[in-house]
């Protein structure tokens, strides 16, 4: 089983694509931000950008150790909120030992509550970054009251389990323009500078024309057993998010976005269409609703394809990599646990023996690049907005997803206008509401039927 797939989804309450490290390298030391506002919780005649992180697991935690670890800081964590109390206190002590007084998160500033996001964010002011780290089912609201509050945000893939919240995070977008704040997002592959550097080539025709690109995410069985009968049902699909569609998507969707992200962005181009096919093995066990196995096509305005085979199953072929193939000969866009593993072949051929160019190990990990970017265009106030692209990746994203469970051909369009939402009332949720999927008597939950479930 990869890296990325044991820490995000395996060991769900433990750890995250985002581990702990410690960052080494180092980057040409940017300009103080002139003028910086003084901020709400001290001041900062050091011209310290505040934290706030919203959703403590290890995805969130591994965030600030990113942004630590930036040669754009300084930065501090002054405030925290989780919907668990135990993840949240977790959480802060891990990063104060890793971090010391860095994490200057008193008990007064750790919010618990499914609100708990607007007092963490409150906290902040502006050139501050909100961390929205926790679920994409909550992403939209989230982002809302960041914009509206004039504080800059960092937000998690994915960003919306259904289109409507889709269509909100690119309102919001714009809204965060005018107001010249800046939005990144967690698709940290588009600031590997091997990946930008082909596309560079790319453009620039050293493949020829692109015909087909190709992406594969095969790795071990990931299932959900039976929830255990003193755990709350709403809290269990939260900490169980990858099974649940309403609160991230599934696994599919909240995996495989940094995928399809890099197809459209081979191609620089959105989709179509796209249609697929997947099912679940015939001894599955799972209580979850994702499938395990999926091959999807997108079709581009100018007929050419984009392809991604995912399988969850163990005892077989694994592959996570992502290639390319033009006119005129084939790349690599991508390798392990997005690794920028990136190479021009001689012609179609697909092997070591056959490269004509390879890119050196990047100096930077693509999650801490993500970091120096966003904290760059902070201090020197370069426009960075990455909302709407966001968006649309995602929403190709949710477009396979709902070919594979509906059966049937999906169109952008149809994607982009559909009202189609897992939890209407997720913006008004607390303790009390009632998740909306339910277990059926054996502990199972609803899983799609090609050509009856609908989606889009």
């Amino acid at each position: 089983m990869n890296k990325e797939f044991q820490s995000s989804h395996a060991k769900m309450q433990k750890s995250s694509r985002r581990e702990f490290l410690e960052w080494s390298g180092k980057v040409a030391a940017c300009s103080a931000l002139a003028g910086v506002a003084i901020p709400r919780v001290h001041a900062a005649e050091d011209n310290t950008i505040k934290l706030a992180l919203i959703g403590c697991g290890g995805r969130g935690s591994g965030a600030v150790g990113n942004a630590m670890n930036s040669a754009n800081g300084p930065v501090k964590l002054v405030a925290m909120a989780d919907v668990v109390e135990r993840r949240l206190s977790a959480s802060h002590k891990n990063l104060s030992k890793q971090f010391g007084d860095r994490v200057d998160v008193p008990k007064d500033r750790q919010f618990i509550g499914f609100d708990a996001y607007k007092k963490a964010i409150d906290c902040l002011g502006p050139g501050d970054v909100a961390m929205l780290t926790n679920l994409a089912g909550f992403r939209p609201t989230q982002l809302e009251y960041a914009v509206k509050k004039g504080v800059n945000a960092f937000m998690e893939k994915s960003f919306a389990p259904d289109p409507p919240g889709l269509r909100r995070l690119i309102r919001v977008g714009e809204e965060a323009e005018k107001k010249n704040l800046k939005i990144a997002a967690g698709l940290q592959c588009r600031h590997s500078v091997n990946r930008q550097e082909l596309i560079k080539r790319i453009r620039d025709g050293a493949l020829g024309d692109i015909q087909l690109s190709r992406a594969y995410r095969t790795t071990g069985r990931i299932s959900l057993g039976k929830k255990p009968a003193d755990k709350n049902e709403l809290l269990w699909q939260i900490r169980k998010f990858a099974h649940f569609y309403w609160v991230s998507g599934g696994l599919f969707a909240e995996m495989d976005i940094h995928q399809i992200d890099e197809l459209c962005w081979l191609k620089g181009a959105l989709p179509i269409a796209a249609h697929g096919i997947g099912g679940r093995a015939a001894n599955s066990t799972d209580c979850g609703q994702g499938l395990d196995s999926f091959s999807i096509e997108w079709t581009f305005a100018d007929g050419t394809k984009a392809t991604d085979v995912v399988r969850y199953l163990g005892n077989c072929y694994n592959e996570f990599a992502t290639f390319v193939h033009g006119t005129k000969c084939a790349a690599q866009f991508s390798g392990n646990v997005h690794a920028g593993t990136v190479r021009i072949y001689k012609d179609q051929r697909i092997e070591k023996d056959n490269i004509a160019w390879e890119a050196p190990k990047e100096k930077f990990s693509p999650w801490h690049a993500e970091w120096n970017v966003l904290l760059d265009s902070i201090r020197n106030d370069r426009p960075h907005n990455e909302a709407r692209q966001a968006a649309e990746s995602n929403l190709a994203d949710l477009m396979g997803r709902a070919a594979v469970h509906s059966g049937k051909v999906i169109t952008w369009d149809e994607a982009m206008a559909s009202d189609f939402q897992f939890c209407p009332n997720i913006d008004t949720m607390d303790y009390d509401t009632a998740p909306p999927v339910q277990p059926d008597a054996d502990g199972r939950y609803p899983v799609p039927i090609p050509g009856v479930w609908s989606e889009i």
